[in-house]
């Protein structure tokens, strides 16, 4: 019963709705073959794979199918804006860090690439 119902889940996860309807039916004539208080649990997931089976021709699931990308260019119509260059953002200089208190220790911040902290 588990390994039909996990059939059935893989199906209709990757859309196979052939895969899928074969599954569920097979998963379907397991379950009225048991007695009805055994594989309660079995027969909830059962249920739920039913209803997103059921679920698969809606508008939702259609538009969510259906995320087309945007169409060619077309002739005579409106060309996009160019994009503005990056090229002044890679020129400004990385602001300091902020001085931290560090005790008796020294650290050469000219060294790392900062700029003095006592300009004037």
């Amino acid at each position: 019963m588990q390994q039909t119902i996990g059939v059935a889940r893989t199906a209709i996860n990757s859309k196979r709705w052939h895969a899928a309807r074969y599954a569920l039916s097979r998963a379907r004539a397991l379950a009225n073959a048991l007695p009805a208080n055994v594989a309660v649990q079995e027969r909830e997931q059962l249920s739920a794979l039913r209803k997103k089976y059921a679920a698969r021709n809606t508008p939702a699931a259609k538009n969510a199918r259906q995320a087309k990308p945007t169409p060619a260019a077309r002739a005579g119509s409106k060309k996009p804006a160019p994009k503005k260059s990056t090229t002044k953002k890679a020129v400004q200089k990385p602001k300091p860090a902020p001085v931290r208190d560090l005790g008796d220790r020294f650290i050469n911040r000219a060294a790392l690439g900062y700029e003095p902290t006592d300009k004037a």
